[in-house]
Protein backbone atom coordinates (compact mmCIF):
# COMPACT_ATOMS: atom_id res chain seq x y z
CA UNK A 1 0.00 0.00 0.00
CA UNK A 2 2.88 2.16 0.07
CA UNK A 3 2.05 3.30 -3.37
CA UNK A 4 -0.29 6.00 -2.06
CA UNK A 5 2.66 7.75 -0.76
CA UNK A 6 3.86 11.44 -2.35
CA UNK A 7 0.49 12.76 -1.96
CA UNK A 8 -1.75 9.90 -3.26
CA UNK A 9 -4.93 10.73 -6.01
CA UNK A 10 -7.68 11.98 -4.43
CA UNK A 11 -9.76 8.36 -5.02
CA UNK A 12 -13.69 9.13 -6.51
CA UNK A 13 -16.19 6.44 -6.37
CA UNK A 14 -19.74 7.04 -7.88
CA UNK A 15 -22.22 7.28 -4.83
CA UNK A 16 -25.44 5.54 -5.46
CA UNK A 17 -28.61 6.47 -3.77
CA UNK A 18 -31.80 3.69 -3.68
CA UNK A 19 -35.11 4.69 -2.59
CA UNK A 20 -38.31 2.67 -1.61
CA UNK A 21 -41.85 3.66 -2.58
CA UNK A 22 -44.67 2.65 -0.44
CA UNK A 23 -48.14 3.37 -0.40
CA UNK A 24 -49.80 7.09 0.92
CA UNK A 25 -53.10 8.39 -0.20
CA UNK A 26 -51.71 11.67 -0.28
CA UNK A 27 -49.21 12.03 -3.46
CA UNK A 28 -48.63 15.48 -2.75
CA UNK A 29 -47.30 14.70 0.73
CA UNK A 30 -45.04 12.33 -1.16
CA UNK A 31 -43.85 14.04 -3.99
CA UNK A 32 -42.81 17.05 -0.79
CA UNK A 33 -41.40 14.19 1.56
CA UNK A 34 -39.06 13.33 -1.50
CA UNK A 35 -37.87 16.69 -1.91
CA UNK A 36 -37.02 17.21 1.72
CA UNK A 37 -35.10 13.82 1.81
CA UNK A 38 -32.63 14.47 -1.56
CA UNK A 39 -32.34 18.70 -0.40
CA UNK A 40 -28.40 18.84 -0.21
CA UNK A 41 -26.91 19.40 3.20
CA UNK A 42 -25.18 22.29 3.58
CA UNK A 43 -21.21 21.36 3.83
CA UNK A 44 -20.14 21.75 7.57
CA UNK A 45 -17.07 24.30 8.50
CA UNK A 46 -14.85 23.81 11.25
CA UNK A 47 -11.53 25.09 12.60
CA UNK A 48 -9.94 21.49 13.67
CA UNK A 49 -7.47 22.97 16.36
CA UNK A 50 -4.91 20.33 17.96
CA UNK A 51 -2.14 21.28 20.20
CA UNK A 52 0.75 18.63 20.86
CA UNK A 53 2.61 18.43 23.33
CA UNK A 54 6.54 16.06 22.60
CA UNK A 55 9.39 15.08 24.65
CA UNK A 56 12.23 14.40 22.56
CA UNK A 57 15.25 12.26 24.07
CA UNK A 58 18.79 13.08 22.57
CA UNK A 59 19.69 11.79 19.12
CA UNK A 60 16.10 11.03 18.30
CA UNK A 61 13.86 12.45 15.45
CA UNK A 62 10.07 12.98 16.11
CA UNK A 63 8.37 10.62 13.70
CA UNK A 64 5.13 8.93 14.18
CA UNK A 65 1.27 8.91 13.16
CA UNK A 66 1.15 12.82 12.93
CA UNK A 67 1.09 14.61 9.40
CA UNK A 68 2.51 17.91 10.36
CA UNK A 69 6.42 18.52 10.78
CA UNK A 70 9.24 20.84 11.95
CA UNK A 71 12.95 20.98 11.13
CA UNK A 72 13.44 23.94 13.10
CA UNK A 73 15.38 23.87 15.47
CA UNK A 74 17.05 20.44 15.67
CA UNK A 75 19.73 19.36 17.66
CA UNK A 76 21.40 16.22 18.91
CA UNK A 77 20.66 16.88 22.96
CA UNK A 78 17.08 16.31 24.39
CA UNK A 79 14.46 18.31 23.44
CA UNK A 80 10.49 19.47 24.05
CA UNK A 81 8.49 20.94 22.28
CA UNK A 82 4.49 22.56 21.56
CA UNK A 83 2.73 22.41 18.57
CA UNK A 84 -0.60 24.31 17.35
CA UNK A 85 -2.63 22.92 14.48
CA UNK A 86 -4.99 25.36 12.82
CA UNK A 87 -6.38 23.68 9.55
CA UNK A 88 -10.23 24.95 8.35
CA UNK A 89 -11.56 22.06 7.47
CA UNK A 90 -15.40 21.33 5.16
CA UNK A 91 -17.02 17.98 5.49
CA UNK A 92 -18.39 17.95 1.75
CA UNK A 93 -19.82 15.12 2.48
CA UNK A 94 -20.46 12.60 4.85
CA UNK A 95 -17.54 10.29 3.24
CA UNK A 96 -15.23 13.45 1.66
CA UNK A 97 -13.73 16.16 4.45
CA UNK A 98 -10.99 18.41 3.00
CA UNK A 99 -8.89 20.68 5.25
CA UNK A 100 -6.10 23.23 4.90
CA UNK A 101 -3.99 25.70 7.70
CA UNK A 102 -1.26 27.01 9.58
CA UNK A 103 1.26 25.24 12.04
CA UNK A 104 2.92 26.65 14.55
CA UNK A 105 5.52 25.49 16.89
CA UNK A 106 7.90 26.56 19.81
CA UNK A 107 10.70 23.98 20.87
CA UNK A 108 13.12 23.95 23.70
CA UNK A 109 16.41 22.06 23.81
CA UNK A 110 18.32 20.87 26.87
CA UNK A 111 19.94 23.29 28.57
CA UNK A 112 18.52 26.60 26.55
CA UNK A 113 15.37 28.17 26.90
CA UNK A 114 12.05 28.36 24.87
CA UNK A 115 12.00 29.48 21.73
CA UNK A 116 9.18 31.69 20.32
CA UNK A 117 6.44 30.41 18.99
CA UNK A 118 6.30 30.68 15.35
CA UNK A 119 4.63 29.80 11.90
CA UNK A 120 6.77 27.40 10.47
CA UNK A 121 4.59 25.72 7.67
CA UNK A 122 1.22 24.97 6.33
CA UNK A 123 -0.99 21.81 5.13
CA UNK A 124 -3.54 21.11 2.81
CA UNK A 125 -5.35 17.57 2.47
CA UNK A 126 -8.27 15.26 2.16
CA UNK A 127 -9.76 12.20 3.98
CA UNK A 128 -12.33 10.18 2.05
CA UNK A 129 -14.07 6.86 3.25
CA UNK A 130 -13.64 5.25 -0.03
CA UNK A 131 -15.64 2.45 0.70
CA UNK A 132 -17.97 2.04 3.42
CA UNK A 133 -19.32 -1.50 5.22
CA UNK A 134 -22.60 -0.57 5.70
CA UNK A 135 -23.15 -3.79 7.66
CA UNK A 136 -21.34 -5.77 4.62
CA UNK A 137 -18.45 -8.13 5.09
CA UNK A 138 -15.96 -5.98 3.81
CA UNK A 139 -14.18 -3.76 5.90
CA UNK A 140 -14.70 0.29 5.35
CA UNK A 141 -12.12 1.95 3.63
CA UNK A 142 -10.80 5.41 4.57
CA UNK A 143 -7.97 7.17 2.31
CA UNK A 144 -5.98 10.42 3.87
CA UNK A 145 -3.36 12.52 2.43
CA UNK A 146 -1.42 15.89 3.87
CA UNK A 147 1.24 17.54 2.14
CA UNK A 148 3.22 20.13 4.42
CA UNK A 149 5.13 22.90 3.30
CA UNK A 150 7.85 24.80 5.49
CA UNK A 151 7.48 28.15 5.72
CA UNK A 152 10.27 29.19 7.96
CA UNK A 153 13.36 27.53 10.10
CA UNK A 154 17.12 26.90 8.92
CA UNK A 155 15.98 24.26 6.68
CA UNK A 156 13.16 24.51 3.88
CA UNK A 157 11.46 21.13 3.23
CA UNK A 158 8.09 19.97 2.51
CA UNK A 159 6.48 16.72 2.80
CA UNK A 160 3.48 14.42 2.20
CA UNK A 161 1.74 11.76 4.42
CA UNK A 162 -0.59 9.32 3.01
CA UNK A 163 -2.59 6.76 4.80
CA UNK A 164 -5.08 3.63 3.98
CA UNK A 165 -7.13 2.32 7.00
CA UNK A 166 -9.51 -0.44 6.90
CA UNK A 167 -11.84 -0.65 10.26
CA UNK A 168 -14.33 -4.00 10.26
CA UNK A 169 -17.81 -3.35 12.99
CA UNK A 170 -18.19 -6.23 15.07
CA UNK A 171 -21.61 -5.23 15.68
CA UNK A 172 -24.22 -3.50 13.90
CA UNK A 173 -24.13 -0.44 15.53
CA UNK A 174 -20.68 -0.17 14.89
CA UNK A 175 -19.85 0.92 18.44
CA UNK A 176 -17.25 -1.48 18.24
CA UNK A 177 -14.14 -2.93 15.75
CA UNK A 178 -11.30 -3.43 14.40
CA UNK A 179 -8.45 -1.76 12.16
CA UNK A 180 -5.64 -2.35 9.96
CA UNK A 181 -3.55 0.22 8.10
CA UNK A 182 -0.62 1.68 6.65
CA UNK A 183 0.96 4.90 6.41
CA UNK A 184 3.87 6.34 4.55
CA UNK A 185 5.32 9.93 5.07
CA UNK A 186 8.13 11.72 2.97
CA UNK A 187 10.15 14.53 3.68
CA UNK A 188 11.87 16.43 0.78
CA UNK A 189 14.77 18.85 1.67
CA UNK A 190 15.91 21.48 -0.79
CA UNK A 191 19.73 20.37 0.08
CA UNK A 192 21.66 17.84 -1.69
CA UNK A 193 24.03 17.50 1.46
CA UNK A 194 21.31 16.70 4.10
CA UNK A 195 18.54 14.01 4.07
CA UNK A 196 15.79 12.86 6.16
CA UNK A 197 14.19 9.53 5.13
CA UNK A 198 11.13 7.80 4.54
CA UNK A 199 8.52 6.46 7.31
CA UNK A 200 6.57 3.50 6.52
CA UNK A 201 3.79 2.59 9.68
CA UNK A 202 2.33 -1.01 9.51
CA UNK A 203 -0.49 -1.43 12.28
CA UNK A 204 -3.08 -2.71 13.82
CA UNK A 205 -6.27 -1.98 16.42
CA UNK A 206 -9.29 -2.06 18.00
CA UNK A 207 -12.18 0.83 18.94
CA UNK A 208 -14.96 0.60 21.65
CA UNK A 209 -17.69 3.15 21.87
CA UNK A 210 -20.05 3.34 25.46
CA UNK A 211 -23.47 4.37 24.85
CA UNK A 212 -22.47 8.05 26.44
CA UNK A 213 -20.82 8.49 23.55
CA UNK A 214 -16.86 8.33 24.71
CA UNK A 215 -14.70 5.95 22.19
CA UNK A 216 -11.58 4.52 23.07
CA UNK A 217 -9.44 3.38 20.03
CA UNK A 218 -5.95 1.59 20.48
CA UNK A 219 -3.13 1.18 17.60
CA UNK A 220 0.09 -0.86 17.81
CA UNK A 221 2.39 -1.47 15.09
CA UNK A 222 6.17 -0.99 13.92
CA UNK A 223 7.57 2.06 11.77
CA UNK A 224 10.86 1.83 9.94
CA UNK A 225 12.68 4.95 9.30
CA UNK A 226 15.24 5.41 6.55
CA UNK A 227 17.20 7.22 8.94
CA UNK A 228 18.22 11.15 8.86
CA UNK A 229 21.24 13.38 7.99
CA UNK A 230 21.58 16.53 8.48
CA UNK A 231 24.91 17.61 9.10
CA UNK A 232 25.45 18.93 12.29
CA UNK A 233 22.22 19.12 13.78
CA UNK A 234 21.44 15.53 13.64
CA UNK A 235 21.80 12.18 12.75
CA UNK A 236 19.46 9.26 13.28
CA UNK A 237 20.59 5.47 12.05
CA UNK A 238 17.51 3.74 10.05
CA UNK A 239 15.48 1.29 12.15
CA UNK A 240 12.21 -0.47 12.67
CA UNK A 241 10.81 -0.28 16.00
CA UNK A 242 7.45 -0.45 17.82
CA UNK A 243 4.84 2.80 17.97
CA UNK A 244 1.51 3.17 20.27
CA UNK A 245 -1.46 4.93 19.67
CA UNK A 246 -4.44 5.75 22.25
CA UNK A 247 -6.92 7.88 21.58
CA UNK A 248 -9.67 9.01 23.58
CA UNK A 249 -12.71 11.12 22.15
CA UNK A 250 -15.77 12.70 22.92
CA UNK A 251 -18.71 12.07 20.17
CA UNK A 252 -21.79 13.67 19.11
CA UNK A 253 -24.90 11.77 17.98
CA UNK A 254 -23.98 11.84 14.47
CA UNK A 255 -20.90 10.65 15.09
CA UNK A 256 -18.64 13.66 14.81
CA UNK A 257 -15.59 13.88 17.47
CA UNK A 258 -16.55 17.07 20.23
CA UNK A 259 -13.28 16.40 21.94
CA UNK A 260 -10.34 14.13 21.92
CA UNK A 261 -7.13 13.42 23.23
CA UNK A 262 -4.23 11.41 21.72
CA UNK A 263 -1.14 9.58 23.70
CA UNK A 264 1.68 8.60 21.61
CA UNK A 265 4.62 6.84 21.68
CA UNK A 266 7.40 6.13 18.74
CA UNK A 267 10.87 4.55 19.09
CA UNK A 268 13.04 6.41 17.01
CA UNK A 269 15.18 4.97 18.13
CA UNK A 270 14.92 6.59 21.63
CA UNK A 271 11.08 6.07 23.21
CA UNK A 272 9.38 9.83 21.88
CA UNK A 273 6.19 10.70 24.00
CA UNK A 274 3.65 12.89 21.98
CA UNK A 275 0.19 14.66 23.75
CA UNK A 276 -2.63 15.69 21.35
CA UNK A 277 -5.50 17.85 22.67
CA UNK A 278 -8.31 18.14 20.14
CA UNK A 279 -11.19 20.21 19.57
CA UNK A 280 -13.29 21.42 16.37
CA UNK A 281 -14.68 25.02 16.72
CA UNK A 282 -17.72 25.47 14.22
CA UNK A 283 -17.50 27.68 11.63
CA UNK A 284 -20.51 27.44 10.19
Amino acid sequence: MIWVARFSPVIILALTFSSGAGFCKDARADLEQSEETSAPTTPRLYLDVSATYASIPASSFATGFRNSFSLANLTSLSAQSVALSLPVTVDVSDRLSIYAGLNTYASRSEGYSWSSMVVDSWSAGFQFVAYEQNGGHFPSVTVQSTYTQSISGVISASGTGSVVELGYALNEDETYGLLAGVKYANIMIDSAALKVGSSTIGYAGAYYQWPQNWKLTGRLGLQAFEGANLGSLLQVKSFTLPIIRLDLDRMTDDDQIRFGMTAEVTWSPNPVFQLTVRTPITLR
